[in-house]
């Protein structure tokens, strides 16, 4: 009787958003900054995903729908995140269900980027490109999501509510600038203002003032010197003319003279 070869588990395969990193965004990287070894390069270490659900704490059917789209979008379960501390004008108690997160690694968490950046991402409405200013100071970046319908994997008839997310991307780079090299090189749509590395738009501007300013001065002085050099080639052209006097002027003159005239004859029929 022969035996029958057990099925063999195919390996998946490596996600695609990882290799380019690998081959494309590391080396560019590397050179970039100069590093000296590829270790040095920043990749991305997990990203986090954060849902609200305030509407918990009066309708428990509303956690366990959060949590069925969010563990859809992530494809990992998500945890329940409890209240803290009491807050009265909240209406929060200590232990109550306030969100869902769920964090991913690995191949999860390329997958996952590579489907926020190609596909959900463009499908913002009236999307102009990701904010760059939204890093924390040390290479991190959080966005926010207003609709979960943006991700294909969510039916559109299915949900109960539209509901937002926070998602973060937590990197090893120990700069905003290198992060923002890093994402920017793995596909993620930033907009072209506000970029970290870049000066400030204060600055620009107050550079952009000082420069048409300059501008101005030196098309001022070079009309001024061409303005001299007209005058010494032909002065004569340059002469300011000799001012005449004004009828009005010369009509009280003959006005003045006649009446001086007339006082003298007075004066020699008196005499």
């Amino acid at each position: 009787m022969e035996a029958t070869a057990a099925p063999q588990s195919q390996a998946a395969p490596p996600p695609r958003l990882r290799e380019r990193y690998e081959q494309d965004v590391l080396p560019a990287l590397t050179r970039k900054f100069g590093y000296s070894t590829p270790m040095q390069a920043p990749r991305v270490a997990k990203i986090t995903l954060n849902m609200g659900v305030g509407e918990a704490k009066q309708n428990a059917k509303m956690l366990e729908a959060a949590q069925e789209q969010l563990a859809t979008i992530a494809g990992q379960q998500p945890s329940v995140r409890r209240a803290r501390k009491s807050i009265a004008s909240f209406k929060v108690r200590e232990g109550m269900p306030v969100g869902v997160s769920v964090t991913l690694r690995r191949a999860r968490m390329w997958e996952f980027l590579d489907r926020l950046c190609s596909i959900a991402v463009p499908r913002i409405r009236d999307f102009r490109g990701l904010n760059p200013r939204s890093f924390d100071g040390r290479g991190n970046y959080s966005m926010g999501v207003r609709e979960q319908l943006i991700f294909p994997e969510i039916d559109y008839d299915s949900i109960d509510e539209v509901r937002g997310l926070d998602i973060t991307i937590t990197t090893t780079a120990p700069t905003d600038h290198e992060a923002f090299e890093l994402l920017l090189g793995l596909g993620m749509p930033f907009a072209k203002e506000g970029r970290p590395g870049g000066a400030a738009p204060e600055a620009e501007a107050e550079a952009e003032e000082e420069r048409r300013k300059e501008e101005a001065r030196r098309r001022a002085e070079a009309e001024q010197a061409a303005l001299e050099q007209l005058k010494e080639e032909n002065p004569d052209a340059y002469a300011k003319p000799e001012a005449e006097p004004e009828a009005g002027e010369e009509g009280e003159e003959g006005e003045t003279d006649d009446a001086e005239s007339s006082t003298d004859e007075e004066n020699e029929e008196n005499g």
